[in-house]
């Protein structure tokens, strides 16, 4: 007899990156999302993978245990357990795989493999208690951009999904993080420039935009044109840059938004479909939130904007994918690897 969407309680772990999360999930309803940031990365300007993976140990058994307090779930009341399986960096996915092979076996339950993507890409189903939420029909086009990830996906089904654009060099959120460097603003770049972009005019520089053709991206080039007008501009002035952070962030953030939104612009009118959803860690962004609202008023997109929990790396997102997969019962044997690189 199959269980009841109630009786089912899943608990999700990720660990692709720096942070360390577990989620308990009822069915698609989250109960619980604990997640453990690693400041000490800031010092370096970037993840420093043998230090994440280290963190991770530390942090595994107590967010696992927070997440099952917090949701009111006994360990031997779970369904299964889900896990980021990858993309992601190999030894801090080593940390989450190894602990839910050994929390599963200990348990006797089934273990659910869930790509970090696609999990990205399904936060939008997650449901909570007490509050209304509309999740996008199929097919619906997302706009998934992050630090590693910068694409346009047509989403079929929650196990079909075809990218249709990708960034050919940087993404978007590397790119600010980089470009934030430049600026000396510190690690992670992305929000300093959000924070400090709402002060500034975004038509106060101009910068090269690529050339790409079709559907991909490219930020390489707007990361060099940064660079080189900053270079001029500080010879003139060595002051240049602390006189006018305002108005560079502005200007850059308003040119990445320009780029990420023409090409998806494009895939709406190439593919005939107005369901439009944004996914990933730079769907925090404010600009970008604030352009999927003035295309939905100007071209009657119906659009779908995650909360910002469920934005950057968590096991929320992992969770609501692996519930999908427990109904299938598509489950992961004992074997499986986590991988660092791979596609939706």
């Amino acid at each position: 007899m199959d269980e009841k969407k109630e009786d089912i309680y899943i608990l999700a772990i990720e660990s692709s990156c720096d942070d360390t999360s577990a989620a308990v999930m009822r069915g698609d309803t989250v109960l619980s999302n604990v997640t453990a940031s690693q400041a000490v990365h800031e010092q370096y300007g970037g993840v420093v993978p043998e230090l994440a993976s280290r963190a991770h140990e530390l942090n595994i058994v107590p967010v696992v245990d927070a997440a099952l307090k917090r949701a009111g779930v006994k360990k031997e009341e779970l369904s299964a357990i889900a896990f980021t399986r990858g993309p992601g960096l190999m030894g801090s996915l080593l940390v989450g795989v190894s602990f839910a092979k050994g929390l599963a076996a200990s348990l006797g339950i089934p273990m659910v493999e869930v790509n970090h993507l696609q999990g990205h890409i399904l936060a939008h189903f997650i449901k909570e208690d007490g509050v209304e939420h509309k999740s996008p029909e199929y097919p619906f086009l997302c706009l998934m951009v992050s630090g590693g990830n910068s694409q346009i996906v047509k989403v079929n089904s929650y196990d079909n999904m075809e990218i249709i654009g990708q960034t050919i060099d940087d993404a978007a959120g590397e790119a600010m993080d980089k470009c934030a460097k430049v600026m000396g603003l510190g690690y992670p770049g992305g929000p300093v420039i959000d924070r400090l972009a709402r002060e500034g005019n975004p038509k106060s520089h101009t910068f090269s935009k690529p050339h790409i053709p079709g559907l991909d991206y490219s930020f390489s080039g707007l990361k060099t044109s940064f660079l080189y007008t900053l270079r001029k501009l500080v010879a003139e002035d060595p002051d240049y840059v602390s006189k006018n952070l305002n108005d560079l962030a502005a200007s850059f953030e308003a040119t990445v938004v320009e780029i990420l939104m023409d090409k998806l612009y494009k895939a709406t009118k190439m593919l005939k479909i107005k369901r439009v959803a944004l996914s990933g860690g730079v769907s925090a962004n404010t600009a970008l939130r604030q352009a999927f609202h003035d295309y939905a008023k100007r071209y009657g997109w119906e659009i779908f904007i995650p909360k910002f929990g469920f934005t950057t790396d968590n096991a929320a997102m992992i969770g609501i994918v692996g519930y999908h997969k427990f109904l299938d019962k598509d489950f992961c044997t004992m074997d499986k690897p986590a991988f660092s690189r791979t596609t939706i």
